[in-house]
């Protein structure tokens, strides 16, 4: 059998003998604002494709990683649906064509293993072309031998590939493999593409289209000026096949996670219906999910995804809940991450070994996402059987007929607000005999999945005038010398107003500028953008924003301050020297403070995000718990050691396996180029990849004070910290507060710790003592109330306001004036109070008065409701609230009002 990762080893090494640059694969992570995740092998190629940059080779290879989120709901139903997979790729940029994509393919698949190829039998390949496409159809039968019989012609649904958007597109070419009779009907890939499996599409890029409609309805304007050739192999797919195996579940990288997961479980994969393509039992539905997602997360954690709300976080959420919810409905109730994902891990880290180098940062993150989900299962439970309850209890009140019926909305909000799953309220209800308004569920689910598209839509809405973008690209690349200068001549290219280019802007106008040459840093890898001007013989504008919508190209966002400009002026763009300044230093803290976690925490503190501003830094980074007092202080010691030290900070280009090899950090979720830039601070103390600025030596960020510490997500702490000027002014300021507290307890500043406690202590006695004093008044009221008892239809009846009294001392007074009222005959006691200035009530019923029906409950929400509110309790005592302080009055009167008729009595 051979191995995924020996599949991908030939593969690389096959074309890299033909002459093709291998080009590692990107991050799963990408920098396209219309892509949460990479999802097809071509992704990182397509500004090379598109013409907007010259490719740096001729032909190039690569395995790219690739995550499809599409139906996520859908993994496991079959068994070929995956969410992670790999995407074996050979491109030509203007070089070889048909003829040679074809023979480069043919002479992989059927070379022998000996030789370094896969071994195929040339008899059982079945290659698909385009309808028209005599050209692909000739070089198969006649320089590649294959039967006519054996090449079938297909539509544009089939064997046509473009963007979806006008560019290129072309003709392709796809190789089946014929799995053998038991997989179904003979006939070729028209029949049965379940015993035909696809395993890889040779795309020829021939064509510009200038209008796309559907997937087959497209216009061609003409000939591309250079032909290309972009290829996908399905890794998993040509494992599947080499492997001897019925589906990707069952491969070398999949199969140990779900074996492992059955184990676990007590289930045998497979035993009851089979495990074919078409329909699966329960059991091995859940064990597929657990084996898809804890590849995937392992994979999405490695590349820098972190679990969240929204967006790539949440996806890796869903996924690693997903899995957790899996293990339980199998009947797994332990911790199943620990030991799932290490299982992954060895599997994987012979293709990616810096998954292993990286793995106590990847398992603390998931581990700590398994933790806070079985948390909100526990929550999530509770909540449910309250659900159950009210369900139970609302079908008795009619009757009892029909089976209860959970609301839409509840088993909604439980999914939706807590993170319980569907699938677990359904079950969980039907084992309490309760339905789950399944109808009114999916309708909600509908609901918030087409809000979700609108703002997603609006979202890339945002990008629609990217074309505007590209054309100015075209004129040449800003030449960006922010590392260089503070100030620089250029020239104004061109302008863009409400996202349409113009050839000039006057006073007050807020638009878009582009320059041939400009010393203004572009917002990126957490550091803001500098602000300054531009300024011409002309006008003066004021920089705002500087960003990069394009790869090459530097966009100023400005405000006219002065006079106009016009396409073609020459210009001085000059940044503000202390914005500059500012920001190196809040950039070389971030770096700073990074070592100094890993320092004090250990090599695992690994940074997940930062964001840096003049004065200012935060940063993110793995770590399952809080920092102590003791702890905040030790890192904040050894950062300003660090700047004590006068550390030299330093920056050097190289590859980017160079950088890794030499031990260089990368941010997670940033995209390197080939060469990288590594920035030094005291050798290899702090070594990472990095494109901000920065200051010359650690002493020139001056100081550098943390102001905070707190969780953002599952396995993931920030910190907060000033430097330079924005440190000192803030020791300044706690210093000025120290010493006013000091002041007003008349205390040395050494002792004001002591002191407040003190006084915190008298403040808490005498709240102790204020509320013994209120009670013993209340209580001295008593006996005068329970004598201004009226009778109602023999109900003795007794309402009162007590001002300003809060909730717990109108309870007790309640409860107290029932007692002191007696048992005899049925006794209903409602006071109404304040808290916090809002007005509440309380209602309470004796046993007498509940058997006759009155419930303090029902009482409590007649009087809420004159006060503007709402309550609720059980039938002895019932409090509620309201928010019209003035109807307290007219609320007790409600009450005696609803006891007039309860009782009959006008």
């Amino acid at each position: 059998m051979m191995d995924t990762a020996e599949i991908r080893r030939r593969w690389l090494d096959y074309f890299e003998r033909n002459n093709h640059t291998v080009v590692p694969s990107a991050p799963l992570i990408y920098d396209d604002p219309n892509l949460l995740f990479v999802n097809a092998g071509m992704v990182p190629f397509k500004p090379y494709f598109l013409g907007q940059q010259t490719p740096p080779w001729d032909r190039a290879t690569s395995v790219q990683k690739c995550v499809r989120t599409g139906d996520i709901e859908e993994v496991g139903k079959t068994s070929r649906h995956g969410t992670f997979f790999q995407m074996n790729g050979n491109f030509s940029f203007g070089d070889y064509f048909k003829e040679g994509a074809i023979r480069l393919a043919w002479g992989l698949i059927t070379a022998s293993r000996d030789d370094g190829g896969y071994g195929l039998d040339p008899e059982r390949i079945w290659p698909t072309v385009y309808t028209d496409d005599d050209e692909a159809f000739a070089i198969w039968h006649e320089q590649i031998g294959i039967p006519t019989e054996r090449i079938t012609r297909r539509d544009a649904n089939d064997n046509y590939w473009h963007m979806g958007v006008p560019g290129p597109g072309g003709p392709c070419s796809e190789l089946f493999y014929d799995r053998g009779s038991e997989f179904g009907a003979d006939g070729g890939p028209a029949v049965d593409e379940d015993r035909f499996m696809e395993f890889w599409n040779l795309v020829f890029m021939q064509e510009e289209l200038s209008e796309v409609r559907s997937k087959a309805d497209f216009d061609v304007a003409g000939p591309l000026p250079k032909r290309n050739i972009d290829t996908g192999m399905g890794l998993e797919r040509m494992a599947t096949l080499l492997q001897g195996k019925d589906n990707l579940y069952e491969i070398d990288e999949v199969y140990p996670v779900l074996a492992k997961a059955a184990q676990m479980t007590g289930k045998i994969y497979g035993e009851h219906s089979g495990h074919s393509a078409t329909s699966s039992h329960p059991d091995d539905v859940h064990l597929r999910v657990v084996a898809d997602h804890v590849r995937s997360s392992l994979m999405l954690i490695g590349d820098g995804v972190t679990p969240g709300n929204e967006g790539r976080g949440y996806v890796l959420r869903r996924m690693l809940r997903r899995a957790v919810r899996a293990m339980r409905l199998l009947g797994y109730r332990d911790k199943a991450l620990p030991e799932l994902l290490p299982v992954s891990l060895e599997r994987m880290k012979a293709s990616y070994p810096e998954l292993e180098t990286d793995f106590g940062r990847i398992s603390q993150i998931a581990y700590g996402e398994e933790d806070a989900f079985r948390r909100t299962l526990d929550q999530g439970t509770t909540i449910l059987d309250t659900a159950v309850t009210k369900a139970k209890q609302s079908a008795a009140a009619l009757g009892g007929n029909g089976t209860p019926t959970l609301p839409g909305s509840e088993a909604f909000a439980l999914h939706d607000t807590y993170g319980f799953p569907i699938d677990l309220t359904l079950e969980m209800a039907g084992e309490q005999g309760v339905e789950v308004d399944r109808d009114g569920f999916r309708r909600l689910m509908t609901e918030q999945r087409q809000r979700a598209k609108a703002d997603a839509k609006a979202k890339k809405s945002g990008h629609a005038h990217t074309e505007i973008w590209k054309e100015l690209r075209e004129l040449g690349a800003t030449d960006w010398q922010a590392y260089q200068a503070l100030s620089t001549e250029g020239k104004i290219v061109g302008l863009v107003v409400d996202g349409q280019r113009v050839d000039g802007m006057s006073e007050g106008t807020t638009g878009q500028v582009v320059l041939d040459r400009t010393t203004f840093y572009a917002e990126s890898g957490g550091q803001i953008a500098d602000e300054g001007v531009i300024t011409t013989s002309t006008g003066q504008l004021r920089v705002l924003d500087v960003q990069r919508p394009v790869k090459g190209l530097v966009v100023h966002t400005v405000e006219v301050a002065s006079g106009e400009v016009k396409v073609g002026e020459e210009v001085q763009a000059q940044v503000d020297p202390d914005w500059r300044i500012s920001a190196c230093q809040a950039h070389s803290g971030t770096h700073v403070v990074h070592a100094a976690l890993r320092q004090v925490l250990g090599p695992s503190a690994l940074q997940s995000g930062s964001y840096n501003k003049p004065g200012y830094l935060r940063l993110d980074f793995a770590w399952n718990s809080g920092l102590s007092a003791e702890t905040r202080s030790e890192i904040e010691e050894v950062a300003n050691l660090a700047l004590r030290q006068d550390l030299p900070v330093s920056s050097q280009y190289m590859t980017l396996p160079e950088a890794r090899e030499w031990g260089a950090l990368a941010l997670f979720g940033e995209t390197y180029d080939e060469q990288v830039r590594v920035i030094e601070i005291g050798g290899p103390w702090s070594r990472e990849l990095c494109g901000g600025t920065h200051v010359a030596h650690s002493s020139q960020i001056g100081a550098l004070t943390l102001t905070g510490e707190s969780s953002v997500g599952s396995g993931v702490r920030r910190v907060e910290a000033f430097v330079g000027m924005d440190a000192m002014r803030y020791l300044a300021k706690e210093r000025a507060i120290v010493a006013e507290a000091a002041r007003l307890v008349k205390a040395q500043p050494g002792e004001l710790t002591e002191r407040i406690e003190e006084l915190l202590t008298r403040v808490k006695n005498a709240e102790r003592e204020i509320t013994a004093l209120r009670q013993q008044q209340l209580q001295a009221q008593a006996g005068e109330l329970v004598r201004s008892a009226t009778d109602i239809g023999g109900i003795r009846v007794l309402t009162h306001d007590a001002g300003d009294a809060g909730a717990d001392d109108v309870r007790t007074l309640v409860t107290g004036l029932r007692g002191r009222l007696g048992d005899a005959a049925p006794v209903v006691v409602a006071v109404t109070g304040s808290a916090k200035g809002r007005p509440l009530v309380v209602v309470a019923t004796n046993a007498a008065a509940r058997d006759r029906g009155i419930k303090a409950g029902d009482l409590v929400r007649v009087a809420a409701g004159v006060l503007g509110g709402g309550g609720g309790g059980k039938p002895d005592i019932a409090q509620g609230g309201g928010t019209d302080s003035s109807a307290v009055g007219a609320a007790l009167e409600a009450v005696e009002r609803q006891l007039h008729d309860l009782a009959g009595v006008q």
